[in-house]
């Protein structure tokens, strides 16, 4: 129980309507989660792994039509329609509660109700912010003991006064059709029911520490974004940190684990987070941030010792995998793993493997491990007052387009850089796969509110230091006319972070572009790498052509979001334009 009047109210509210058998208050701790555990293996829930391969490793598999965020069921309850904007799907905060609480109504009957009080961001950090989730999934708190602090310190914090977010889950049937994820940012409140799906319900995650906590961010002043934080140590021993976006599935973790190639002796790469940054303005003008999550939730398809070395040697125990295939002997097993492919596998929905059912793993399978087995784990990962960042990249995914990297004039264009963003989507979301769609700052699916209003927030920050990082973008996944990929990427991508971090000490060369300053001619150390000239030239080019339907495109999508726009952004595409007008002209 708890001292909180108000909390303990509220967790009797949702008993009433929810009619659960039993309660139980979570306080965190391993015999807790042995019990938790235990209980899932006895219903099947959970496979144990390998104990010998794989030690205190599990295998759970979802409802095949429960995989993945469901974007169209996912919505912003505001006041105003505006104030959700285009970017939302949007319902009256009354309308939200009437269409979802009836589908609460005797949910958890015959089933246990956990009240999981937890905390994002390190314990002391006075950027850290609670929040308590209300579930009937012990799946949801098994892994939310993972991702977030949870339990009696957590609730101390809540009890000490702070101010909580509350989260009310359940699975309910898993019918697609009573499936919906409501956020009230006015009432500090999230309900989610009829999906098991980590980013569904794990509200810790997406919901509280992207949607909710960047509307709390707007009113107070600091940014809450959907990026990795890594820091780069030099051979000298000095650390500067990088807060990067990239929409899921696009090399995020990777990055962030990053292992420098063999021409860069003497430098290392530390993960502070993978996915989620809450960055805040210092008094000295400084932007420093924090990783609220204490654990990664990662797509595990494609991830193996060649792209992710720190990953794979940060798996293989105390990890929990959800929709993966496994070997005869359970030992997990996906698609872009080392080795060969095992000739018997069970796949992810329990069956033989049968190349004519699909892929062994679902492309989404994730894995849920804590941040501190990490090899790369940051010193300063836990520190409370976060890390100083130097710079900002955004990525996306383009085949064509976007150079291999550019770094933005001044704020105001990096703001603009960041809206304007657009990727090829990923097996993350439901939907189709491999269709462009604009992801500004990678926050399509987890902006709180009207992203014009979000930008005009981003670009609020210009005025007030002369100290913010610079801010870059980042392609990846440029191809060539065979339509392969003309960067190695992976560990290579470090060879682009040294030149990140050396123009914002003021010392690599570039070119100054009407999208931006791209790298001059040996400005990056390629020594090793069997790239051409050609290739290297078609890496960083930019084609006036190209780029002035680009800016059509996107003063397209800016046009969506009416009279709300910020005026530096028309200005941005404009001075844009008119730049590779006079390029083409010449």
């Amino acid at each position: 129980m708890t001292k909180n009047a108000e909390l303990a109210a509220w967790v009797d509210q949702v008993a009433q309507l929810t009619k659960p058998a039993r309660i139980h208050w979570c306080d965190g701790t391993d015999a807790e989660n042995d019990a938790i555990i235990a209980q899932m293996l006895d219903s099947g829930d959970l496979i144990r792994l390998n104990e010998k391969t794989h030690p205190n490793c599990f295998l759970h598999r979802s409802d095949p039509q429960d995989v993945a965020r469901v974007e169209h069921l996912t919505f912003v309850c505001t006041r105003e329609q505006e104030d959700a904007g285009p970017n939302n799907n949007w319902l009256a905060p009354e309308e939200g509660h009437a269409k979802v609480d009836p589908l609460f109504e005797g949910c958890m009957r015959g089933r246990t109700m956990y009240v999981v009080p937890y905390l994002m961001g390190p314990y002391g950090s006075p950027y850290a912010r609670a929040g308590v989730e209300i579930t009937d999934s012990p799946y949801v708190v098994v892994n939310m003991r993972i991702m977030a602090r949870i339990g009696q310190r957590a609730l101390e914090h809540i009890e000490a006064g702070n101010s909580i977010v509350r989260g009310l889950h359940s699975t309910g049937d898993l019918d697609p059709e009573r499936r919906f994820i409501m956020h009230f940012p006015d009432e500090l409140m999230i309900k989610s029911i009829g999906s098991g799906y980590g980013g569904n319900a794990l509200l810790g995650k997406k919901c509280h520490a992207l949607r909710i906590a960047s509307a709390q961010a707007r009113t107070e002043g600091w940014l809450a974004e959907h990026m990795l934080i890594l820091g780069v140590e030099s051979p000298a021993g000095e650390t500067r940190y990088i807060a990067a976006a990239f929409p899921s599935a696009c090399g995020k973790t990777n990055l962030a684990m990053l292992v420098p190639p063999a021409e860069f002796d003497g430098w290392k790469v530390w993960t502070v987070g993978d996915d989620i940054a809450w960055m805040h303005l210092a008094d000295d003008g400084q932007l420093w941030a924090i990783n609220p999550e204490a654990g990664f939730f990662g797509v595990a398809p494609g991830t193996s010792l060649k792209t992710n070395p720190n990953c794979m040697n940060t798996l293989g125990r105390n990890a929990i995998y959800t929709n993966v295939a496994v070997t005869p002997d359970l030992q997990p097993w996906w698609e872009g793993m080392d080795g060969d492919k095992p000739a018997e596998l069970i796949d992810w929905q329990g069956r033989p493997h049968d190349p004519a059912n699909g892929p062994a793993a679902h492309p989404n399978a994730r894995f849920t491990v804590a941040a501190s087995q990490c090899p790369s784990f940051s010193p300063q990962g836990d520190a409370p007052a976060g890390v100083p960042i130097s710079a900002i990249v955004f990525g996306g995914r383009r085949s064509t387009v976007a150079p291999l990297v550019f770094e933005a004039l001044d704020w105001s264009h990096g703001v603009f850089a960041g809206a304007a963003m657009a990727s090829e989507t990923t097996a993350a979301a439901t939907g189709k796969v491999g269709q462009v769609r604009r992801d500004p700052m990678a926050m399509k699916p987890f902006c709180g509110y009207n992203f014009a209003d979000y930008w005009q927030h981003w670009l609020g920050f210009g005025p007030k230091s002369g100290k913010l990082p610079r801010i870059f973008h980042v392609n990846w996944f440029r191809k060539d006319d065979n339509g392969r990929f003309m960067w190695p990427g992976f560990g290579d991508n470090m060879r682009v972070l040294e030149w990140v971090l050396e123009r914002c000490a003021g010392r690599a060369e570039a070119v100054k572009t009407p999208i931006g300053y791209v790298p001059e001619a040996g400005a990056l150390n390629l020594d090793g790498l069997d790239l051409d000239r050609k290739t290297v030239q078609d890496l960083l080019s930019i084609d006036p052509r190209v780029w002035h339907e680009e800016i059509d495109q996107i003063e397209a999508y800016f046009a969506t979001y009416g009279e709300r726009l910020p005026q530096a952004l028309r200005d941005q595409a404009a001075r844009i334009k008119a730049a590779l007008e006079d390029q083409l002209a010449a």
